[in-house]
């Protein structure tokens, strides 16, 4: 695989070789590869075969959960956050010990792998947040409570330069795996001064189906703002924004 250089950028075929647009710029790698029906039908490609319907099944999963928490991902900036996820829940997938290979599921998996996943590398929640906080899932209700304790901005949060303002947002969503659909629900706080002023111990509240049977994400977020002449925006662009899994209830 190669860089392309000069001031024309090429998409597509030419000769052997393959030119393409990636996140890195535009590459150009020399066409090859297996046929497509030998990797369909070919017996000696079976663990080929079974390999690609568990990467897609990921891959599926991945934008289940993407499309489910969007109101809340959407102001967090990463562009491989869908390939780590997707790497994630394969991992997932691999721990299914009901099905056979090629047949196994996310929801069959441990889904507790992916507590603590993070959706910006760049900004992990867990090193810019130091406020303790519990989760209270009552899936009877639906009712999904996050607590957090009294804590000073200053002191607790690890903020980029030139906040202002921040805003913590919790959002909890009950995934079906089979039909690709979600219940999602989240609450956020108000801006909040990034300052030494005592922040009191606040819920945030999210409510899902009432006595679901599905497994349930929690997600947590952490949002910066600057203050120009009283009107204030969001820092970089979100660049430095967080957000990450904090409980995954896999089994009502």
């Amino acid at each position: 695989m190669a860089k392309q250089a000069g001031i024309i950028r090429l998409k597509g075929s030419i000769g052997g070789m393959s030119f393409y647009k990636t996140s890195d710029g535009y590459l150009v790698r020399e066409k090859g590869g297996i046929d497509g029906k030998r990797i369909a039908n070919d017996p000696a490609f079976q663990r080929t075969r079974e390999n690609g319907e568990e990467f897609g099944r990921a891959g599926a999963g991945s934008k289940l959960i993407r499309n489910a928490i969007r109101l809340l991902l959407q102001n967090v900036k990463d562009k491989r956050v869908a390939s780590r996820l997707t790497t994630q829940l394969l991992k997932v997938i691999k721990t299914d010990a009901v099905n056979a290979r090629g047949e196994r599921t996310i929801p069959e998996g441990n889904m507790a792998l992916l507590h603590q996943f993070e959706f910006n590398k760049r900004a992990e929640l867990h090193s810019q947040l130091a406020v303790n906080h519990s989760i209270q899932l009552d899936r009877s209700t639906g009712e999904v409570i996050l607590s957090l304790d009294t804590f000073q901005p200053l002191t607790y949060i690890d903020a980029p330069e030139g906040t202002t303002h921040f805003k913590l947002g919790m959002g909890a969503t009950e995934l079906n795996f089979e039909d690709k659909s979600s219940v999602f629900d989240m609450e956020q706080t108000p801006l909040i001064s990034y300052d030494s002023t005592d922040t009191p111990a606040t819920d945030l509240t999210a409510t899902l189906t009432a006595g679901s049977t599905l497994p349930i994400v929690v997600v947590l977020g952490l949002e910066f703002y600057q203050e120009v002449n009283g009107t204030t925006y969001p820092l970089k662009n979100g660049s430095f924004n967080a957000l990450a899994v904090v409980q995954v209830d896999q089994t009502p």
